[in-house]
C-alpha cells in the first residue's frame, strides 16, 4: 500500500495552511494498492516528537472502501464523505493542525493510511484517536505512510 500527498512530498515541509499558523485544514491524502479484502479505511496523524509523548492530531475512521483520497479539508466534511473521527489531543473531533513549540526543531507529522477488515470498528462514538489506533490495527490489513515537517 502507499500514500501520498499532493500537497507535500514525504520528508518535506507541510504547507503552512495544513498547520496552526495557518487555516488548521486537513491535507489532501490519496493511497492505492489496498488489499482487495479492505472493507474501510482509517487515516491517523501524530506528531512523536512532542514533548509530552506522541501527540495525536487526527483519526479518521469507517471511511469507505471505494473512498482512497481525502480532499483538501475533507475532515470538515466527513458526515457528507461518510466517515467518523475520533477525538484528537486537542480535546476536539477531527483535524488539527501541525503545531509545535516555538524554537523546537522539526517536528514530523505521520500520515497513516490504514487498510481494515471490518466496514465499521467496534468502538463508540467519541473515542479518541488512541482507542481509534487501538482497534484499527486488531482488523489491519495493510498500512501506509507520508511523513511532513513542520517547525515554528
Amino acid at each position: 500500500m502507499r500514500l501520498m500527498s499532493s500537497a507535500f512530498i514525504d520528508g518535506t515541509p507541510l504547507p503552512r495552511s495544513f498547520t496552526c499558523d495557518g487555516e488548521g485544514i486537513s491535507p489532501p491524502l490519496a493511497w492505492t494498492g489496498a488489499p482487495s479484502s479492505t472493507k474501510s479505511y482509517v487515516v491517523l496523524c501524530e506528531d512523536p516528537d512532542a514533548p509530552s509523548g506522541t501527540w495525536h492530531h487526527w483519526a479518521a475512521y469507517d471511511i469507505p472502501p471505494q473512498v482512497t483520497a481525502l480532499g483538501p479539508d475533507a475532515a470538515r466534511h466527513a458526515e457528507q464523505l461518510g466517515f467518523r473521527h475520533g477525538i484528537n489531543d486537542f480535546s476536539r473531533i477531527g483535524y488539527g493542525g501541525a503545531c509545535p513549540p516555538h524554537g523546537h526543531k522539526a517536528h514530523r507529522y505521520r500520515f497513516h493510511a490504514l487498510a481494515v477488515d471490518v466496514e465499521h470498528l467496534p468502538i463508540l462514538q467519541g473515542a479518541s484517536c488512541t482507542e481509534v489506533e487501538r482497534v484499527a490495527r486488531k482488523h489491519l490489513l495493510a498500512e501506509a505512510l507520508v511523513v511532513g515537517l513542520y517547525e515554528r
